[in-house]
Order: C-alpha cells, then sequence, then structure tokens
C-alpha cells in the first residue's frame, strides 16, 4: 500500500508540475506577441485530425460537436489534459490527447483562441429564447460570466451549437460516468428537458 501511495503521489506531483510548466507558458506566450504568433502557427500545423470535426477555422462541421473558435486557451488545454488522462472520455478524443505532446496542446489552444467565432443563422424561438436567458443569469454568470463568455477554468458557452450543449446539459444531468467529477453534475440535476433546450437556444444566439 505505501509503494501505491508512493506511485500515486509522484503522479499528482508530475501532473502538477507539468499544469505549471503549462501555464508559465500561456503567461510567457501572453507578454511576447512575436511568441504568440509562433505558437499559433505551429498549432495550425497539428490541428490535421483536430479539423475534421472541428473544423480548420475552430467552428465545428457537426452539430453535435462544439465550436472551438474564440473559446478560452487554457480552458482548451485543460480538456486536453483531461482526455489524455482518461478523466473525461470520449471515443475520438480519448486517442488523440495522449498523442499530443504538452506542447502540442498548448499551440492548439493558442491557435482555435484566436479564430473568430462565426453566429448562427437558426429560426428563434422568442419565448424560448426569454426562458433559456432568464435560466442563464439566475443559474451560469457567476461561473461562465455575464455573456458566457467563460473563465480560464470554465468555457466560453456563447454560440456553441445548441444540440451540443443540449446532449451536454443533459450527460450532467443524468450523471453520464463521462462527466463524473464535474460540478455541473449537481447544477444541471433538476433540469428538465425543456429548461436544457431553452438554455441552449439562448446560449447558441448569444454573442459576447
Amino acid at each position: 500500500m505505501r509503494a501505491l501511495a508512493l506511485v500515486l503521489f509522484s503522479c499528482i506531483a508530475l501532473q502538477a508540475w507539468a499544469n505549471d510548466a503549462a501555464m508559465q507558458r500561456f503567461n510567457q506566450l501572453n507578454d511576447d506577441p512575436a511568441l504568440r504568433q509562433q505558437a499559433y502557427a505551429a498549432g495550425q500545423e497539428r490541428i490535421r485530425f483536430c479539423g475534421n470535426c472541428h473544423g480548420e477555422n475552430g467552428n465545428s462541421k457537426r452539430p453535435h460537436i462544439p465550436n472551438l473558435a474564440e473559446q478560452n486557451p487554457v480552458y482548451l488545454f485543460n480538456s486536453f489534459e483531461k482526455f489524455a488522462s482518461g478523466e473525461r472520455k470520449d471515443y475520438v478524443m480519448s486517442k488523440l490527447a495522449p498523442n499530443l505532446t504538452q506542447e502540442d496542446r498548448v499551440n492548439i489552444a493558442i491557435y482555435f483562441g484566436q479564430q473568430q467565432l462565426l453566429p448562427h443563422s437558426a429560426e428563434v424561438d422568442a419565448a424560448q429564447q426569454q426562458q433559456g436567458k432568464q435560466m442563464f443569469e439566475t443559474i451560469c454568470t457567476g461561473c461562465h460570466g455575464d455573456k458566457a463568455q467563460g473563465r480560464n477554468d470554465t468555457p466560453r458557452l456563447a454560440g456553441q451549437p445548441a444540440e451540443y450543449l443540449r446532449k451536454a446539459l443533459t450527460r450532467f444531468r443524468d450523471k453520464d460516468p463521462s462527466r463524473a467529477g464535474s460540478v455541473m453534475m449537481s447544477v444541471a440535476a433538476d433540469f428538465s428537458d425543456s429548461q436544457i433546450a431553452a438554455l441552449a437556444a439562448y446560449l447558441q444566439q448569444l454573442q459576447p
């Protein structure tokens, strides 16, 4: 048991060190436009597989897949880390993320974070939009920002495909094991299908 505990401690310490190194790299890139441009170019070279689903410009090619354009780079990096470690599970991302180096993950996050998110042109139900707006302002702004722009540790939700948002929120509500450990499980626990649809419809149209 002692040996197992030491191994576990070593793994946690290594992950913490890797995350600290990545955050230092993000800070360095934020402070140096020339280095940030180099990271952007390197990320562009590594998104060949990402573009098949998320689009080369970060705008999803399928409505059940999230947009990465204008997503917070640190959040994207942390998502890659979770897929690589097995903390989050997805058929494609769980295979792809472990094959990316830490530098690749930083560079790809920088690249997609600088892409322009294209607005959705979808028919709007005014009553549903209003319901979603009230829900968002009551429940979601504390973590995701007043315009759903997100923060370093929470994703930008504004402009995400409604189908993707419905699917994600339903997984949280239904306590899907692939989302284990997320605070969203308790947040979404009492959401009805109609509330989820309203929130998704509102966020899809939202432009910070």
